[in-house]
């Protein structure tokens, strides 16, 4: 059984995710990153400034839309990705093996960037730079509505930005697939904390494949109510 997770960068879902965790009792914790930003959050905290050196080394686009992401975050009080280092650290914690299922950031923005045409590009900057001005508010509307009509929003992207939906979405997706059905033959419940945008484009190529799984969406992580006890954590369900 493969459990897709959609998350969030920005939000505040750690106590939510371990109690997802200790609900489901993995075999192995699957998380969206490459070997790179796996290491670059391990060091966030205690090599800050090998952290940022390594920051200067990846393409600009990149740059840009990670410090928009972090500018989310503390909307949140958290930090970018912090979700994924939750989902890590609940793995160290229960010796639990983790899986780096996605593709090499740096590399797909640099392969990327190659592809995009200047149209698509101005339009991703002058995007990027408008979410700068984004309050928590118009996030939440909006990824109500993107999770309502996901494949509206994904007709939307190809039009403006084809080459972004190729390179950030079809293939990350094709990539991560592959590597759950590898998992799959290995682990009876595997756990996959994957952005939620993803799960819609993953799920259809498991239904594909008629291979066993289900989905937590966003927006039914973030309404989880947590209780801690002296056993851990305990999980009841709003009416969503």
């Amino acid at each position: 059984m493969i459990i897709l997770i959609g998350t969030g960068h920005v939000f505040d879902l750690s106590d939510a995710l371990r109690a997802r965790f200790d609900e489901i009792e993995p075999d192995v914790i699957c998380v969206e990153l490459d070997r790179q930003r796996y290491l670059a959050l391990l060091s966030r905290k205690n090599e800050p400034e090998k952290n940022h050196k390594s920051r200067d080394k990846a393409p600009v686009i990149y740059n840009f839309l990670a410090k928009f992401q972090e500018s989310m975050a503390k909307q949140y009080g958290v930090k970018a990705g912090d979700e994924m280092l939750t989902a890590i650290r609940y793995a160290q914690a229960y010796n639990l093996p983790v899986e780096l299922i996605d593709l090499n950031a740096r590399e797909i923005f640099t392969k990327m960037l190659k592809s995009m045409s200047f149209t698509e590009k101005f339009r991703l900057l002058f995007s990027g730079f408008a979410g700068f001005f984004v309050n928590r508010g118009v996030v939440e509307k909006e990824l109500e509505k993107i999770e309502d009509n996901f494949d509206i929003y994904l007709n939307q992207i190809s039009k403006k930005f084809p080459s972004i939906k190729k390179a950030l979405i079809d293939d990350r997706n094709a990539h991560m697939f592959d590597r759950l059905i590898k998992l799959n033959e290995k682990y009876e419940r595997i756990v996959a904390c994957i952005g939620d945008g993803h799960v819609y484009g993953i799920s259809n190529l498991l239904d594909s494949k008629n291979v066993e799984y289900k989905t937590i969406r966003l927006s039914e992580l973030k309404q989880t109510k947590v209780t801690q006890s002296r056993a851990g954590f305990t999980v009841e369900y709003e009416e969503i």
